[in-house]
């Protein structure tokens, strides 16, 4: 795909230009079909152009289609706040900013930190990913592509192993991990934050230890340490749920939200306790288009959408159906380079195993031409990058959904065909 005037720094996963789509298929610039288990990387959980949403930023764009907020406020953005603060499932009232995008409100979770606590440090997790701006950067537990060439990145910043269902890595040794960081690197009382994601995105879609987030909960009780939840990605609704920490049975002090926010538009928020969100400085906090008026429209009608029944229903209908194909790939013994599942709910990642042939990795790379071959379009995930990322949408119509795991599996048959005719 020729891309002149566009910077090579960009990394172009599949080389085609999407011109339209519906729910769970698009139609590239030739008019070629594909489904779509991508979702603009977790951004479409209600799908292409939902109609609802769709008639909203219609509706706002003959009313009103920006004010800068901390300039002159305008109603959609008091109505998201409020809004946010019935749907996520905190036991106290949330404090909120609205942002562009998933980096610009982990950026400002940083600088709200740092002022509740007066301390600068913080501790992340390997194969944690927060965004590309230069604080968020230095939080990404892993070198490439994100650091490369960069030198040294805003700091002090610390990373610790993930505890993992999906790893091997457990509760007790990433509490130890954590003890010996207070010893040997810095004091708890110079921590400002913690920032984890419950299901990390580009780390695989590994689901954070039940246990290990109560004892993290507990640690940063005992040493005034904020706790941050990203949930960018795993958040309105991707694991079946309106977000997943609340699977672990503890509360953040800090929520970071985007991506599906607002169904494609770009928004995002980061909100929390009120004694932490109000000790930055006033005006601190802001931004010209944090909270636009379109895009406050979407986010709106996105969680008027998103009830509880429906995410569950949603949910539960995606992830058994990938459970049961995945179960059915492994059990025919036809795929040798398939490992386990990852994730929870409809947040499903497939490992892809080293064989005789290749790497997990360019097993997965090859797969990703023959599926979109085949029709339908993956990503990639994990810190090798062999960990496929399932993200079709959750209002995906069951037959679209089956057939776009059937095109997967022609894909991989295509793949390991040679093994045949050798035999």
């Amino acid at each position: 795909m020729d891309l002149p005037h566009v910077s090579q720094g960009l990394g172009i996963v599949h080389p085609i230009c999407i011109e339209r789509g519906r729910n769970a298929e698009v139609w590239d610039e030739r008019g070629t079909h594909y489904i779509d288990f991508i979702g603009g990387i977790g951004v479409l959980n209600l799908g292409h152009s939902h109609p609802a949403i769709v008639e909203a930023v219609k509706s706002q764009v003959d009313t009103l289609m920006h004010s800068a907020f901390n300039a002159v406020p305008h109603r959609g953005y008091l109505e998201v706040v409020e809004a946010l603060d019935a749907f996520v499932p905190v036991s106290y009232p949330l404090s909120c900013m609205l942002t562009n995008s998933g980096a610009e409100a982990t950026e400002n979770a940083l600088k709200v930190a740092r002022a509740a606590t007066g301390r600068q440090a913080v501790i992340a997790f390997d194969d944690g990913f927060h965004g590309r701006t230069l604080a968020a950067l230095n939080l990404n537990g892993k070198v490439k592509p994100y650091k490369n060439r960069l030198g040294a990145l805003p700091g002090p910043v610390y990373h610790v192993p993930f505890p993992s269902g999906d790893s091997d890595v457990d509760a007790d040794q990433a509490m130890a991990a954590l003890e010996r960081l207070f010893e040997v690197e810095t004091p708890a009382d110079e921590v400002a934050c913690i920032i984890v994601e419950p299901v990390q995105g580009e780390g695989g879609f590994r689901v954070l230890c039940g246990d290990f987030a109560k004892r993290l909960r507990a640690l940063c009780d005992r040493h005034g340490i904020v706790l941050i939840f990203d949930e960018i990605q795993s958040g309105f609704g991707r694991t079946g749920t309106r977000f997943a920490f609340s699977r672990l049975g503890v509360e953040p002090d800090l929520l970071l939200m985007g991506k599906s926010i607002a169904a494609g538009l770009p928004l995002a928020a980061v909100a929390g306790r009120a004694e932490f969100m109000d000790a930055v400085p006033k005006g601190g906090l802001g931004g010209t288009y944090s909270g636009n008026a379109l895009a406050c429209a979407a986010a709106r009608t996105v969680m008027a959408l998103m009830s509880e029944e429906a995410l569950a229903s949603w949910g539960t209908r995606q992830e058994t159906l990938i459970v049961e194909t995945h179960r059915r790939w492994q059990a025919s013994g036809r795929f040798p380079m398939l490992g386990n599942l990852t994730g929870v709910g409809a947040m499903r990642g497939v490992v892809f195993e080293d064989t005789d042939r290749a790497s997990g990795a360019e097993h997965l790379a090859a797969l990703l031409t023959a599926a979109r071959e085949a029709g339908v379009l993956l990503m990639p995930s994990g810190r090798r990058r062999n960990v496929l990322r399932l993200l079709a949408p959750l209002t995906a119509e069951p037959d679209t959904l089956q057939e776009g795991l059937r095109r997967i599996e022609r894909a991989l048959e295509s793949l390991v065909q040679p093994n045949t005719e050798e035999a």
